[in-house]
């Protein structure tokens, strides 16, 4: 489905901020940020599995819509993402890790895309030993520069597409959840 506005400003002239959709963010000053910019009922769980990866010690944010909809009513494109708070956060981070949804496909498959190679590769090893699946991502590798997780101080970034059945499958069993957000961190602060 494609997204019904090209930008946040043009969204926000329709949608209205905390009755259509919220922004959450916590700005610790940390070099990596973790995001989830299609939160809420655009992408479910990615909000949550964000702020877990977060925790109480990186900076977080979130733009979450907040009714219930077609999936491209609130979905801005990644390259085209462009709320003020999100680029003020992550262009004074050094890396970015953004937490996305996918269809499913048959696996529980976490793919990585990004300009960040290293950490992407890091974010992968540390996935597998924890025993969950990833690899590249060939369908929707995030490498644009404009995507929201490179616009950061170094041009890259990271993004992470999390199948909808793995997305249950963390927000049900905070075993899971404890372990995938563990790996994820182990990655960004090696």
């Amino acid at each position: 489905m494609a997204d019904r506005f090209d930008s946040f400003q043009d969204m926000s002239a329709h949608m209205h901020q905390d009755v259509d959709f919220r922004l959450r963010y916590d700005d610790r000053g940390t070099s990596v940020i973790v995001i989830a910019p299609h939160g809420g009922t655009i992408e479910p769980g990615t909000s949550q599995i964000a702020q877990a990866i977060a925790a109480s010690d990186l900076s977080f944010y979130a733009f979450e819509a907040l009714k219930d909809g077609p999936h491209g009513d609130f979905h801005i494109t990644s390259h085209r993402f462009d709320e003020p708070t999100a680029l003020g956060l992550v262009g004074r981070a050094t890396s970015a890790v953004a937490v996305h949804g996918r269809k499913d496909d048959g696996t529980d498959t976490v793919w990585l895309g990004g300009r960040a190679t290293v950490m992407q590769a890091a974010i992968g090893v540390s996935l597998r030993a924890a025993g969950f699946g990833a690899e590249a991502n060939q369908t929707l590798p995030g490498r644009h520069r404009s995507n929201i997780c490179n616009r950061t101080l170094s041009g890259a970034g990271v993004q992470l597409e999390l199948p909808r059945s793995l997305r249950r499958r963390l927000m049900a069993k905070q075993d899971a959840m404890t372990r995938f957000c563990d790996a994820v961190r182990h990655a960004i602060l090696a």
